[in-house]
């Protein structure tokens, strides 16, 4: 099933899982999320103590855990490409622990889509080995501590 707006406003958990309509870009929806995950980063995490942060994460990622877990199961595939809030949420967390720059974020976004596209291991591994909405999000998370990981041996060799 490809789903529609009818689909993705008809449900709370719908339009949370499809990044509220952003999943349902016909080219790239994971990109589009990411997107919108980085602009949310801006309007809603910046200058925000991180204490704050935290329980804002934390509340985007049970939200999404349930959201994507019943998503789903309404469209019959577990982990659908419209489902597009596992890349909001990891990208968010991407964003608390950057600097506030264009520059650091571009390249986070980049090396962000990369590894969820690419999906090295153990990304893959554990996508098959989690199930639900717990699955759908974990994978992501993975990619945002690689996309991390890498920053910061960039940070640490050149800065």
């Amino acid at each position: 099933m490809k789903p529609d707006a009818r689909f993705a406003f008809g449900h709370p958990a719908h339009a949370i899982a499809l990044g509220f309509g952003a999943g349902l870009s016909r080219h790239a929806p994971g990109t589009a999320g990411t997107l919108l995950g980085w602009a949310l980063g801006w309007l809603l995490l910046d200058d925000q103590a991180p204490a704050l942060q935290l329980v804002v994460l934390g509340v985007a990622f049970a939200l999404g855990v349930w959201a994507c877990g019943l998503t789903g199961r309404h469209l019959g595939v577990a982990d659908h490409g419209a489902m597009v809030w596992d890349e909001v949420v990891a990208f968010l967390i991407v964003l608390v622990v950057l600097p506030k720059t264009l520059a650091w974020q571009a390249a986070a976004f980049v090396l962000f889509r990369a590894f969820d596209i690419v999906k090295p291991p153990p990304i893959r591994w554990l996508e098959r080995r989690l199930h639900g909405g717990l699955g759908v999000m974990a994978d992501d998370l993975l990619a945002a501590g690689y996309t991390l990981l890498c920053l910061s041996i960039v940070k640490r060799a050149f800065f």
